[in-house]
């Protein structure tokens, strides 16, 4: 390997993506898991690191809602290994994207993010094509249908983030 050739190596940058939900068991390690999929599925699972992480402490510890994970599963997404954790105050240093499902978790996110920091959070759907909505729903409280609309979303906003990452990157 030719120095220049080294040097190029060295100065890659590994991009940290991490999704946020109310209490990461639902959306966001929908999110988690559709875009590692989108992630590999590139070739690019050693440049973006990803991860998820809920804006209250309710499940910590506890795997993804077993709908989600049904839902999931149909569609090829394993969270079989996810566990829920709370956003913590280093993550806003430490990712590049901080990308909240909703207004509310923007909110959350908000308050608890350092001012330095505020860029990195953003709302998740903004990556969106095919969807207008802004927010994605959360599924908890209803029937199986929206926790397929929540992977039609996230499906899509995973797309244009994969897309936008790469264009940024060079």
């Amino acid at each position: 390997m030719s120095f220049c050739s080294l040097f190029e190596v060295l100065q890659l940058k590994k991009t940290r993506v991490l999704f946020c939900c109310l209490g990461n068991i639902c959306r966001s390690p929908t999110a988690e898991a559709v875009f590692r999929v989108r992630v590999e599925e590139a070739g690019l699972g050693q440049h973006i690191e990803i991860d998820s992480a809920g804006t209250h402490d309710f499940h910590i510890g506890k795997p993804p809602d077993t709908r989600t994970q049904r839902a999931a599963m149909k569609r090829g997404y394993d969270m079989s290994g996810l566990r829920g954790r709370q956003v913590e105050i280093s993550d806003f240093s430490r990712f590049d994207y901080v990308l909240a499902m909703d207004h509310a978790n923007m909110e959350n996110l908000q308050r608890l993010c350092p001012q330095k920091e505020q860029g990195r959070l953003e709302l998740f759907l903004k990556y969106a094509s095919r969807h207008g909505e802004r927010e994605v729903p959360d599924p908890y409280y209803g029937g199986e249908e929206g926790f397929e609309r929540v992977l039609d979303m996230v499906e899509d906003a995973a797309e244009g983030l994969l897309r936008y990452i790469r264009q940024a990157s060079g």
